[in-house]
């Protein structure tokens, strides 16, 4: 069982940036792809980014270029950097983690932390 906890979310004005942390207890991390996901009021929750063990990453294209997620194995730890944010990014953002290859679909994901609130004021 893998536990996840979020953390570094908050208010921010238009072009401001913001890093969400998350930390891992409870299993193997490094075996794991590790995701963040999306939930604005009223939508889907949607992929953003992942990372897998060995560190390639993937984006929705919205984010390619703004985000960069990475990750510290040692440290059980994985990042999402969110640079030049939009209103549109704001959403309570999830960490959750797979062992799957399916890197953007979330009910290939096991595990799910509580979500931190990214509010993008204009």
């Amino acid at each position: 069982q893998v536990q996840l906890v979020e953390s570094g979310g908050g208010l921010v004005q238009a072009g401001g940036s913001l890093t969400l942390s998350c930390v891992a207890s409870g299993g193997t991390f490094r075996t794991y792809m590790m995701g963040w996901f999306r939930q604005a009021p009223g939508k889907e929750r949607e992929f953003v980014a992942a990372v897998s063990w060995s560190g390639a990453t993937y984006y929705r294209g919205s984010v390619r270029g703004r985000f960069t997620i990475s990750r510290d194995n040692a440290k059980n730890m994985v990042y999402l950097q969110m640079n030049s944010l939009k209103p549109e990014d704001t959403a309570l953002y999830y960490c959750a983690a797979t062992r799957t290859d399916k890197v953007d679909a979330a009910n290939w994901y096991d595990y799910w932390g509580q979500g931190t609130q990214v509010t993008v004021s204009s």
